[in-house]
């Protein structure tokens, strides 16, 4: 009886996971009626049901980013908040560089130089945007046991409050653009860009084109032009460009546009990301960041950044 069990339940999971590919499989077959495919790519004979699913199980963007907490780095930190007419308020412009040592990562600030109230009195930072971008390239202390292991990651922001909390956010809009993601209230479902039901609101198109010498496949998505005003509560990614190795199908460099009116909150952020290799692997060498954030019950904030990242080490 037991083993009729185990046998069943085995069953099951086998064909929920069939279910699963099939109605994938069907996903992809709708969504590559909409692509519009440039006349090389057509020449190409690209399989274009195939190219989607591997587009929505890339992990190659964040894995660079993680490999990054294990490699050591120098980088050249440029953050500026602005107010409304685009004057500056306050910025810092650093050099830091990143160690490892026995499974250890550390930071060391070569050079800093702040203006206006970039720090509070206690030196923390002043501004949401300047914590954010620590949160992605600064070490804080000694931080130990990393890895750059992808599979599996599930981003939550359960048991996280406060500004973790948001910073968990900015990751899933970050590293998961175009995938459905929990726990950001009011558009987790509105990001999910490849599902039948959303992908109506864009244009969907499949080029190839160089990047820095290396060729590539282009793929664009657009929220369309003649979407209603009445419609816009309908998407969060208002547009993004990502540059596809044509032989490994890792991301070379990416584009986006997010934006949203929540009322209790809204966004219109812009971002560019530029991704190299070091060795066999990839890691990023330039993310450029222009964001307008207001959260109820604090002050709208503006803010600019430009990393450049360089000599990696092992």
């Amino acid at each position: 009886m037991r083993l009729k069990f185990l046998l069943s339940g085995f069953v099951f999971f086998i064909a929920a996971d069939t279910i699963t590919a099939q109605e994938d499989s069907l996903d992809n077959q709708r969504l590559a009626q909409m692509m519009n495919l440039s006349e090389v790519v057509m020449r190409s004979d690209l399989n274009v049901p195939k190219f989607i699913q591997r587009v929505k199980d890339d992990t190659t963007f964040y894995k660079a980013f993680r490999t990054l907490h294990v490699l050591g780095f120098t980088s050249l930190n440029d953050i500026r908040i602005t107010d409304k007419n685009g004057q500056l308020k306050a910025s810092l412009q650093s050099r830091t560089k990143q160690k490892r040592n026995a499974g250890c990562r550390t930071m060391e600030v070569l050079e800093e130089k702040t203006t206006g109230n970039f720090y509070t009195a206690d030196s923390t930072y002043n501004y949401y945007t300047a914590q954010l971008y620590a949160g992605l390239f600064f070490t804080n202390g000694s931080v130990c046991n990393e890895n750059n292991i992808v599979k599996g990651i599930d981003f939550s922001t359960r048991s996280k409050k406060g500004i973790a909390k948001h910073k968990e956010q900015l990751k899933m809009l970050f590293f998961n653009p175009g995938k459905k993601i929990s726990g950001i209230p009011f558009i987790g479902d509105k990001i999910d860009i490849f599902d039948p039901d959303r992908a109506k609101y864009y244009d969907f198109k499949i080029d190839q084109a160089d990047y820095e010498g290396q060729p590539c496949y282009l793929f664009s998505i657009t929220s369309k032009e003649d979407l209603r005003e009445g419609k816009k509560d309908k998407i969060v990614i208002d547009n993004m460009i990502t540059w596809f190795n044509a032989k490994t199908m890792e991301v070379v460099a990416r584009n986006y546009d997010i934006s949203y009116n929540a009322g209790v909150y809204d966004f219109d952020v812009h971002m560019e990301v530029e991704l190299t290799k070091f060795g066999a692997q990839l890691v990023p060498k330039t993310l450029r960041y222009k964001g307008n954030w207001n959260v109820i019950f604090k002050k709208r904030e503006r803010g600019v950044f430009t990393a450049t990242l360089f000599d990696f080490r092992n």
